[in-house]
């Protein structure tokens, strides 16, 4: 039985609903805080006058933060889970954001974006193992259910600062705080919930698919590289295209970052569609059809009008978000009983790598203009060709 109302009733083998929902909740939270931070930079910029180099090493800051911690954190909780840790992680989050709010120096914005680093690193991989845990037997869907509340989060962070913080300035994300105390207290709940689960025996043991070893590793290797893929355009957008729609068509800071929520709204759509369909056909058909998919809508951006580009980003971003559950979940098949690894891996090393882009797409930007950046990254969903690479696993 449960050890929070809230969430009693939730069988061991159903689909733990009540729980699923409160952790998409959190995840919408947690990463509308990382989304601020990408939609704020157009502020910082003029406030503290940085350059594009200064804007992506935040970027980095926080996104390596999380990659570095995560695939540790993942496969330290895959032998002793411990789910009481995500109120923990939201707490860091909380102290992240008023560190932005309220800094004065470069250096305490790179702190902050640490700060909320550490807190994203704490939550996935143990949240993505309640979210499993929760599912009953509906990965794909559960997957996209938890990932669409980040979606979600992440689609809300740049109207929130367009009409709250730009007008009111800097100091106002540190109302956002209190999202983050809201977060850390359902996610107690959740822990408490999901520890009962584990001590009542947990879910039962995943059957191991028979490859080889060496065959796992690559098939792993060939979906991180994909996902490095996916995170290096989702890292140019997030972290330039507003200064990229601003130079390009005059819009004003206000108009880009609505602009930007029609792609991360897009991702928003697509990551809930990608589970479903996954479920349906097959993660691999998902993986092909969204990483290659989205080439001819690449290809055209940088050379399109200002409504064509709105129109553009939001099937880049309905298309590209596809891919990401059912690479979760066809990570998962692979390697059963390591979700909070496979969640670190994915979540944070190869989103931590996209920081590493961001970093580099920023000194590219300031040596040969922002429209120059896009032009490289349209060629990017080619390397979606990897994919057939990738074993072919039998569905029941």
């Amino acid at each position: 039985m449960s050890h929070a109302s809230t969430f009693r009733g939730q069988g061991a083998s159903a689909t733990a609903w009540t729980v699923l929902v409160a952790i998409s909740l959190c995840h919408m939270i947690n990463d509308i805080m990382q989304s601020m931070l990408a939609a704020i930079y157009p502020l910082l910029r003029q406030e503290f006058a940085l350059s594009y180099w200064q804007i992506g090493l935040m970027t980095f800051a926080f996104q390596v933060t999380a990659s570095l911690l995560q695939p540790v954190i993942g496969a330290v909780t895959d032998r002793k889970p411990m789910p009481k840790s995500l109120s923990i992680g939201m707490g860091s989050t909380f102290f992240g954001v008023l560190l932005l709010a309220l800094a004065h120096e470069y250096w305490v914005l790179l702190a902050g974006a640490m700060l909320i680093g550490i807190g994203s690193a704490i939550f996935h991989p143990e949240s993505s193992r309640v979210a499993r845990i929760a599912s009953g037997g509906r990965f794909g869907t559960a997957q996209s259910l938890f990932q669409l509340g980040g979606n979600f989060g992440t689609a809300l962070g740049p109207l929130l600062a367009a009409f709250i913080v730009v007008p009111l300035g800097r100091p106002s994300v540190a109302l956002f705080s209190a999202a983050a105390m809201l977060g850390s207290f359902i996610l107690w709940r959740v822990g408490n919930w999901a520890e009962g689960r584990r001590r009542a025996g947990g879910p039962r043991a995943e059957t191991a698919l028979k490859l080889s070893r060496q065959r796992v590793i690559w098939a792993i290797v060939v979906l991180a590289l994909l996902t490095f893929t996916k995170n290096i355009y989702t890292a140019s957008i997030s972290s330039y295209y507003t200064f990229f729609l601003i130079e390009k068509f005059a819009l004003t800071t206000q108009q880009a970052q609505l602009m930007l929520f029609l792609f991360l709204g897009g991702m928003a759509g697509g990551v809930m569609l990608g589970g479903l369909v996954g479920d349906k056909v097959g993660p691999l058909k998902v993986i092909w059809f969204s990483i290659l998919g989205i080439l001819p809508f690449t290809l055209a951006l940088p050379h399109v009008g200002l409504a064509a580009t709105g129109g553009l980003t939001v099937i880049i971003g309905l298309i590209l978000a596809s891919a990401f559950p059912a690479i979760v979940v066809f990570a998962q098949e692979l390697v059963p009983g390591r979700t909070g690894l496979i969640a670190g891996i994915f979540f944070g090393f190869a989103f931590g790598m996209g920081g590493i882009a961001a970093a580099v797409l920023g000194v590219v930007a300031d040596a040969k203009g922002i429209e120059f950046v896009y032009q490289i990254c349209s060629y990017l969903p080619l390397m979606g060709l990897l994919t057939i690479f990738l074993p072919r696993i039998a569905r029941g």
